[in-house]
């Protein structure tokens, strides 16, 4: 259970990246005032917990019910995970757990960004839907494994409001610098998952022995 609660706990860290957030969240941000963006940051990760709650009961049961076996989803997830924490290390914004420029943009124009661009796809994105099926199917049908995984998750989401509320102090503390340095340490450890994942998953599919 240790294992498998650090392995949930450094994925969903990594791939929902609360510090990450927290520095985009602060530059999209500066025109608001300290109660918009604490309402903002509170309705944002309640909005992305709703999003990721049904993805990590269901995820796993209706690409099932498309025929999709667990080891396809473990190699193809980590494929994914894998192409996010390349961008991760070279500090590229892909879209997969950040904001592509033309999304940026757009948001720079809005009033609440709660819902977009800050609860999907910053928060709930690509990559943290990826890691909420693969810990699910992970888990199995544990119920105490699937409570580590959940538990894990509302642990990151907890430290993502409390970054969100801090973020204008973090931007000031890190710099552009100091985000993409923190940015690039994530990216590694989370090719290294994302190659255990592809290997679990090739595994598990007789492929390899």
């Amino acid at each position: 259970m240790l294992e498998l609660a650090t392995i949930a706990f450094a994925t969903f860290f990594i791939t929902i990246g609360p510090v990450d957030v927290a520095f985009v969240y602060a530059a999209l941000t500066t025109r608001l005032s300290l109660a918009q963006r604490r309402r903002m940051a509170v309705r944002g990760t309640l909005i992305a917990t709703l999003i990721l709650l049904p993805v990590l009961f269901f995820g796993e049961a209706a690409l099932a019910w498309l025929g999709i076996s667990f080891p396809a989803l473990q190699t193809a997830g980590g494929i994914l995970l894998l192409l996010i924490g390349i961008d991760m290390v070279f500090a590229r914004m892909s879209g997969g757990i950040s904001t592509t420029e033309e999304e940026t943009r757009e948001a720079q124009g809005r009033d609440d960004i709660s819902v977009f661009p800050l609860a999907t796809p910053l928060i709930a994105g690509p990559g943290a839907m990826g890691a909420a099926v693969l810990m699910a199917g992970r888990a199995g049908d544990d119920w105490w494994a699937q409570g580590v995984v959940l538990a894990a998750l509302l642990v990151v989401l907890a430290l993502m409001l409390v970054c969100l509320l801090v973020a204008v102090q973090i931007q000031r503390f890190l710099g552009t610098t100091g985000a993409h340095v923190v940015t690039r340490v994530f990216g590694v450890l989370l090719c290294a998952l994302a190659v255990q994942f592809i290997f679990d998953g090739l595994a598990d599919s007789g492929l390899v022995g």
